[in-house]
C-alpha cells in the first residue's frame, strides 16, 4: 500500500509499503493513547533481570508500543498470550476487535479469513520485539514463553515477565544464574529463531482454522511481521541499514551439503521462519528514499476490503 507513514492508525495488516521509512502495522487502536488507569509499572533495570534494559527502550521509543514489565493480565480488555494457544474463544475475540476496526475503515464487513489474519499480525508484531529488540540492542535473547505476556490491543500495551536468556560469553550478565551462555553469534541468532518460533508456534495453530491457511502460509505470515516490526524500530534508532543486514543474516537460507564444507558436518536445524528477510534494491522511481524496499513473504489480502489499497511489497505485485 502506498501512503504516508501513520504510527499504527489503520487496520491493514502489512507494514512494509513505498514511502521514505519503515512503517509500523497499521491499525486503529493503538496510536497516542495514554495508559489505563490500571496499567503496570514501565520497565525498570534490576540486575536480576537483564533484558529489561531493552524493553525499557522499546517503551520509550516506539510510539505504538507499550512495554510493561510484569506478570500476565487478564481482564479490562488483557488478552494472555497462553490463552490464545489454549482456548480458542481468545482468538475470536482478538480477531472480532480487527473485524470492527475493519468495518469501521472500510465501511463493509472484512472476510473472516481476512480479519483473523490482521489480528495475527498484530499479535505477531509486538511479540516478536520482546525477542528481537533485546537480540538486536544487546545480544541477548530472552526464552520467553506464552506464559510470561500479555497484551491489550486497544492501548498498545504488552506486558512480559523476564525470565531466563541466552547471551554471548564475554556479556557482563554471561555469569547469572538465569543466563544461558551460547558460544558466538551463530548460535545466538540459531536461539532466537528457536525461542521465538517456540513460542509462536501453539499461537499459529490455534489461529490456523480461523486464518485458512497452511504452516507454510502462517510462517510467512509470521516472518513479516517479525522482520517488518525490527525493521521499523531499526528506523526509529537510525540503524535502518543495520538492521536490514543482521535480519538477512538471520533469515538466511542454510548452505546445501555440498557447500558446508567437511561431509560430517551437521546440517542446520531447519527454522520455521520463511528464509530471507526480503530485502532487495528497488526498481528506481519505486520504493523509498533509501533505494531499498521489502517483498513481503505473505498476502495480507487488504486486496480484498480495498481493491485499490495494496502493499508496496506484497507478493502478488513482487513476484509476478
Amino acid at each position: 500500500m502506498t501512503g504516508s507513514s501513520t504510527a499504527a492508525s489503520d487496520t491493514t495488516a502489512s507494514s512494509t509499503r513505498t514511502g521514505p521509512a519503515p512503517r509500523s502495522p497499521r491499525t486503529t487502536e493503538a496510536h497516542a493513547v495514554s495508559p489505563a488507569p490500571d496499567a503496570t509499572t514501565p520497565c525498570t533495570t534490576p540486575r536480576t533481570a537483564p533484558c529489561i534494559t531493552s524493553y525499557h527502550r522499546l517503551d520509550t521509543l516506539a510510539p505504538v508500543l507499550r512495554v510493561r514489565c510484569a506478570p500476565p493480565r487478564r481482564g479490562h480488555g488483557w488478552i494472555p498470550a497462553a490463552d490464545l494457544a489454549t482456548r480458542p474463544e481468545a482468538v475470536r475475540k482478538l480477531i472480532a476487535h480487527d473485524a470492527r476496526q475493519g468495518l469501521a475503515r472500510y465501511g463493509r464487513p472484512l472476510r473472516p479469513d481476512v480479519a483473523a489474519g490482521f489480528g495475527l499480525h498484530r499479535f505477531v508484531w509486538p511479540v516478536a520485539l520482546l525477542f528481537t529488540a533485546p537480540w538486536f540492542l544487546e545480544r541477548r535473547v530472552p526464552l520467553l514463553s506464552p506464559e510470561d505476556v500479555a497484551l491489550r490491543r486497544r492501548t498498545g500495551e504488552v506486558t512480559v515477565r523476564p525470565g531466563a536468556f541466552a547471551c554471548l560469553p564475554d556479556d557482563p550478565a554471561a555469569g547469572l544464574p538465569q543466563a544461558r551462555a551460547v558460544p558466538d553469534e551463530a548460535a545466538l541468532a540459531a536461539e532466537l529463531r528457536s525461542a521465538l518460533g517456540e513460542f509462536l508456534a501453539p499461537v499459529l495453530a490455534a489461529f490456523r482454522p480461523e486464518v485458512r491457511r497452511g504452516p507454510r502460509v502462517l510462517w510467512a505470515m509470521a516472518t513479516d511481521a517479525a522482520v517488518e516490526g525490527l525493521w521499523y524500530v531499526g528506523g526509529l534508532l537510525g540503524q535502518e541499514e543495520r538492521v536490514r543486514a543482521e535480519l538477512s543474516a538471520l533469515l538466511e537460507p542454510a548452505a546445501p551439503a555440498h557447500a558446508r564444507g567437511a561431509a560430517d558436518a551437521p546440517a542446520p536445524i531447519p527454522s520455521p521462519f520463511t528464509p530471507g528477510a526480503g530485502f532487495a534494491a528497488t526498481a528506481p522511481g519505486c520504493g523509498g528514499a533509501s533505494g531499498t524496499d521489502r517483498a513481503r513473504a505473505s498476502c495480507c489480502l487488504v486486496y480484498t476490503a480495498e481493491p485499490a489499497d495494496m502493499c508496496g511489497g506484497c507478493p502478488r505485485v513482487t513476484r509476478s
